[in-house]
């Protein structure tokens, strides 16, 4: 098992109705196992979830990523600007 710390903004924070979470999830997990685990716990905020960009460790990641044991996790939502 690994732990992994998950901050959330914006959107993405409202649905939820926290901040910050700390889940524990398998071995060898990836960004998009996470994806799945919150969207099975916070049913309402699956929409966001899948739209949302990812950093692990402050890196912009993919939902391939594997998540390191005591990972900081960050949920965005996407900007578009003009």
């Amino acid at each position: 098992m690994i732990t992994v710390k998950i901050l959330l903004f914006s959107t993405i924070r409202a649905r939820i109705g926290k901040k910050q979470l700390e889940l524990n999830l398998p071995a060898d997990s990836s960004v998009n196992d996470l994806k799945q685990v919150l969207e099975n716990l916070y049913p309402d905020a699956a929409p966001t979830v899948r739209n949302m960009l990812t950093s692990v460790n402050q890196v912009f990641s993919g939902d391939e990523t594997i998540l390191p044991d005591r990972a900081e996790v960050a949920f965005f939502p996407q900007v578009s600007g003009g």
